[in-house]
């Protein structure tokens, strides 16, 4: 990998990523730490590397900081970028716009999926909080009936002693896995990176997929979009579950096998708190947006609003790691590419 070089002034830096998403990503304060790291070539972003004079502003850049809506940067790009050795994405995977030369030509890169990672496992707690108070069929009932707290006919409620299954040891997991300290339960961990030791280390059971579905009362999916991963949750596992447990989704649609979800939902045996679904948006008329048993929401677990600039200010400290001549905290190694959503 290229280590960093020794700079006889500040390192030459440019933003490339949509226009309008620079003050989405950055507060006004961590765009001046940036200019007092940095030298920053333009004052607004490139969006487009076929804009006129894109590259007689890039050439002498070292650095680019990149965010949603970034351009492709291939091979053709990088013979234009001669000066390039760092990428500080200021959003989350790098694999929709970064192609493999990247790291073949020993360009560092860094992403800030783990600041990204933080609402997520914020979101997936509360699901299993509220899942499985079973807030929404209470809410259904009380909106229908006008009954109070009638449990009759409901699936257990309540999260003590119960057992969450996590279904990915990814950063979003590792994350939940620390929340849910707070809770009196037993947690287990499918991931076949995740050996024994780490697990142990964690405060987690690994397990396989099969053992992990019978066992558990939530089964929560934080596992990356991957050709291994896509339907690992599928008729055969859903079935396994017992009456009663929460499947959460706040990954990736396709991860489950949405028409064997579907089945298994309509029936009433399962419980949902669905981020992502697959097709994303559902349609209409789909039967789940009527279902006293599942809660929908549009992909809202990740950043938003006030949690943007989380991205932004995990960015700039990687610049400054940079400029201080530190490693990369959150490097996006080129061997890992392949598990990493």
């Amino acid at each position: 990998m290229t280590t960093n070089l020794q700079h006889a002034g500040p390192m030459k830096a440019a933003f490339v990523m949509g226009r309008n998403n620079l003050s989405a990503l950055f507060s006004t304060e961590d765009l001046a730490r940036l200019r007092g790291m940095v030298t920053l070539l333009g004052s607004e972003p490139v969006a487009s590397f076929s804009e006129p004079g894109a590259f007689g502003l890039l050439e002498d850049a070292e650095l680019l900081i990149t965010g949603w809506g970034a351009p492709v940067i291939d091979g053709w790009v990088l013979d234009r970028l001669p000066r390039l050795r760092t990428i500080v994405h200021a959003a989350g995977t790098v694999k929709t716009f970064l192609s493999p030369e990247v790291h073949e030509r020993g360009i560092q890169v860094s992403s800030s999926a783990a600041a990204n990672a933080v609402p997520v496992a914020e979101f997936t707690f509360a699901a299993i909080i509220m899942g499985l108070k079973r807030a929404r069929r209470f809410s259904e009932q009380l909106r229908t009936t006008g009954a109070s707290r009638n449990s009759a006919g409901f699936p257990a409620i309540g999260t003590n002693g119960v057992t969450i299954g996590l279904v990915g040891a990814s950063r979003v997991g590792r994350l939940v896995i620390g929340l849910l300290k707070n809770l009196d339960a037993r947690v287990l961990v499918y991931d076949p990176y995740l050996d024994a030791v780490e697990a142990a280390a964690l405060g987690v059971e690994s397990v396989g997929l099969a053992q992990l579905c019978m066992l558990s009362d939530v089964v929560s999916v934080h596992a990356p979009d991957i050709a291994e991963t896509r339907g690992i949750i599928g008729a055969k596992e859903l079935s396994l579950m017992k009456d009663g447990t929460l499947v959460i989704n706040t990954a990736r649609g396709v991860l489950i096998d949405a028409a064997a979800l579907t089945r298994e939902l309509v029936s009433g045996r399962l419980d949902a708190y669905l981020d992502v679904t697959d097709p994303e948006p559902l349609p209409a008329g789909s039967v789940l947006h009527t279902l006293p048993n599942v809660v929908l929401t549009p992909h809202i677990a990740g950043a938003l609003g006030n949690e943007i600039h989380r991205l932004g200010s995990q960015a700039v400290m990687e610049v400054r790691r940079l400029t201080e001549g530190l490693p990369l905290a959150y490097p996006v190694l080129a061997a890992d590419l392949a598990r990493i959503a």
